[in-house]
Parts: structure tokens; C-alpha cells; sequence
């Protein structure tokens, strides 16, 4: 499962950069490149720590989660109003849900000193 999330924390950082070079715009303007080197250094680190199985890198992502977990269930709660945003956004719950769970057991063979 920690190869899985360093694929993922890799696609959001070459999404991020891609988007940038595309000329994407966030409310009508062209972010600045701070606002996207930022967050892509930060992802492309954390999938590079991941991917060597890096107990820190893997609680940080969990911390991503966590964040994208409380925004859906507040998304459930409070903003949702249609039956597409409520499956998209229970779909969300899920799949960061699930990726969490798995982490946390990854985590623990992470920090598991070795047989000598």
C-alpha cells in the first residue's frame, strides 16, 4: 500500500507542475510559482520517502488523509446538494478511508526493527 501512495503522492506532484505548464488558472488568475512549487516539492518529496519506505513520509501522507477525510465528511454533512456530489464525495470518504487504513498497518511493519 506504500507503493501505491508514493505513485499517487508522484501523479499529484507531476499533475501539479503539468497544470501549471498548461496554463491552468485558479480563479481567473495564473498562480504564482511559490503557490505550485510549494505543494509539488512537498508531494515529490513525500512519494520519493514512500517509495524508500520512509516511516516519516508515510505519516505525512497519513495527515493528508486525514485532512481530505474531515473535508468530506464536513462535504456530507454541510454542502452536498445532489445525488452525484453526495456519491462523488462518499466515494472520496471511502477511498481515503480505506487508504488510511491500510497505511497504518503499513506503518507498523515500517517501525519494526529487524531479525538479526
Amino acid at each position: 500500500m506504500v507503493t501505491i501512495g508514493a505513485v499517487v503522492a508522484g501523479l499529484i506532484s507531476a499533475s501539479i507542475v503539468g497544470g501549471y505548464l498548461a496554463g491552468v488558472e485558479v480563479e481567473g488568475d495564473k498562480p504564482r510559482l511559490a503557490q505550485v512549487l510549494a505543494p509539488a516539492l512537498i508531494m515529490g518529496v513525500m512519494s520519493w520517502g514512500m517509495w524508500r519506505a520512509r516511516y516519516w513520509a508515510v505519516l505525512g501522507f497519513q495527515l493528508l488523509l486525514v485532512f481530505l477525510i474531515f473535508s468530506a465528511v464536513f462535504g456530507l454533512a454541510v454542502q452536498v446538494s445532489s445525488v452525484a456530489q453526495f456519491a462523488v464525495t462518499f466515494g472520496l470518504l471511502v477511498v481515503a478511508g480505506g487508504f488510511f487504513f491500510f497505511m497504518v498497518k503499513a506503518m507498523a511493519r515500517i517501525q519494526m526493527p529487524s531479525r538479526d
